[in-house]
């Protein structure tokens, strides 16, 4: 399972009944639908990346790499941005995807 950042493991500490409704709305939302795993996965990679959210992006990742999503997989995703984006966004996308890459499987 993905662990959360430093980051998000403080704010679980110092509000604990808002991370609970915020985990229990997230399970609520990722079951709400048709889509299998692998989709959801990589959809919210693609909109962490088209939000332009680091932070996002990298936590989506570690949960599409639990679902067993490749990184030439978390990489297309990024090229895709490439024609709706821009170039610009689409590379940092790639640094972003990349950011934890060192002794994955691609």
């Amino acid at each position: 399972m993905a662990k959360p950042s430093e980051h998000n493991e403080q704010f679980r500490e110092s509000y604990p009944e808002i991370w609970t409704a915020f985990a229990k709305l997230s399970g609520q939302c990722h079951e709400a639908g048709p889509l299998d795993d692998k989709a959801r996965r990589l959809i919210k990679v693609a909109i962490s990346i088209g939000a332009g959210l680091e932070g996002a992006t990298h936590s989506a990742v570690r949960h599409a790499r639990d679902a067993g999503i490749t990184q030439k997989e978390l990489e297309h995703v990024a090229v895709l941005a490439i024609t709706t984006l821009g170039f610009p966004s689409a590379m940092r996308a790639l640094s972003w995807l990349r950011d934890n890459e060192q002794n994955l499987p691609r």
